[in-house]
């Protein structure tokens, strides 16, 4: 009987060899919920030789975009199945933040059906460093209550650093990594913001038909957080407010039939520039939970990328007038560094999920950047 995992490699040409068929040299690599390869792809753009590299996952989807882009990948399903009884020069891993995160209402590290398999990830990694004492490793996870940590850090025996990914990318994507690597410095931001990642021309698809704000009668606020008469939705039936001239230029705003217009959009970016770089320029007219409606101006970054799953989660960008779009799974890509297309081949609903389960790669490269060095 073909397995499902057997008859997505054979569709890209893959066929199943021993590690001596791919060569002697290189490095050796076990990557636990692999997701769609992201550390692959980070090792491949270090330029690093790897003789195997072992993939443990469960969705068929992912799978499918790892090897696409590597067809060689040697897939290993369930880590529940994975048991490690052989060299391992690097072992990577994202366990599921499903239950840990500060974002959701999860039931945590031990109780939580999803992210209680850190503890699967746990073992293979005792098993691997038992083999090879000298393993390389490195564990991504989003960031959590310090009991959790606390546990994490005691089993692998470092405690994590904290990067975010706005330091590479136009993604502001703030991540623990558990790692044995000598991480360099962060270098100076290289500045990017939505405005370098999108797309010149979108599908139709992208561009939602709701506006900001579906009743904006006079005075409602653009951004409620930054109450000017620049950042006022007026009233076309009733007197214009005074026109004001500032530092920022003339800034006025007000609605008729058919439009919005501004004077100055810098006026409004003043009160919604975040630490993190985000310009929240109003929220989307639809359901569900505030963190969801955002909105948010092409010259910042764009929020923390997730599944996506559940309607409406996509990351949003204002387009002009009221108007707004969400980010295309091309666009998603280019916020988690990977290369245009990388994720063609599955629905949209199955790239945005894969990319939001990713890693950052560029934050990857910079992390294990040693390996680089130790090539040449």
């Amino acid at each position: 009987m073909v397995t499902l995992i057997e008859e997505l490699a054979r569709s890209y040409g893959y066929e199943e060899k021993s590690a001596a068929e791919y060569g002697s040299e290189g490095e050796v690599v076990l990557s636990c919920f692999d997701g769609i390869s992201c550390g692959q792809e980070a090792l491949r753009r270090l330029g690093i030789k790897v003789s195997t590299y072992y993939s443990s996952e469960v969705d068929k989807h992912a799978m499918k975009t790892t090897l696409k882009n590597f067809p060689f990948t040697v897939m290993l399903g369930d880590i529940r199945k994975v048991h490690v009884n052989d060299h391992i020069d690097i072992l990577l891993g994202g366990p599921p933040c499903t239950d840990v995160s500060l974002a959701g209402k999860g039931k945590g590290l031990i109780e939580g059906e999803r992210s209680s398999l850190f503890f699967e990830f746990a073992r293979v990694f005792r098993e691997a460093l038992a083999i090879n004492p000298d393993l390389k490793f490195l564990v991504e996870n989003t960031r959590m209550k310090q009991e959790y940590v606390d546990i994490i850090s005691e089993i692998l025996g470092v405690e994590p650093v904290l990067i975010n990914s706005k330091v590479f990318s136009a993604q502001n994507r703030a991540r623990l990594y558990w790692t044995n690597f000598d991480i360099p410095e962060l270098p100076e931001s290289k500045g990017i913001v939505m405005a370098d990642i999108l797309e010149d021309e979108v599908c139709s698809k992208y561009l939602a038909g709701q506006q900001l704000l579906d009743n904006y009668s006079g005075g409602d606020q653009l951004n409620p957080n930054y109450k000017s008469q620049a950042n006022t939705i007026h009233d076309h039936t009733k007197k214009s407010p005074t026109v004001c001239a500032g530092t920022h230029g003339y800034a006025i705003g007000y609605v008729d039939a058919d439009h919005f217009k501004y004077g100055d959009m810098d006026e409004i970016l003043v009160g919604t520039h975040s630490k993190d770089g985000l310009y929240h320029v109003g929220n989307a007219d639809i359901n569900g939970h505030d963190v969801i409606k955002r909105v948010y101006h092409r010259d910042g970054k764009a929020p923390c990328l997730n599944t996506m799953s559940g309607g409406n989660r996509h990351p949003k960008v204002y387009v002009g007038g009221l108007k707004y779009r969400r980010l295309t799974p091309l666009e998603c890509e280019r916020l988690q560094c990977l290369p245009d297309g990388y994720t063609e081949g599955v629905s949209d609903t199955q790239r945005y999920k894969g990319i939001g389960n990713g890693w950052t790669v560029d934050v990857i490269c910079h992390i294990m950047s040693e390996l680089k060095q130790k090539e040449v």
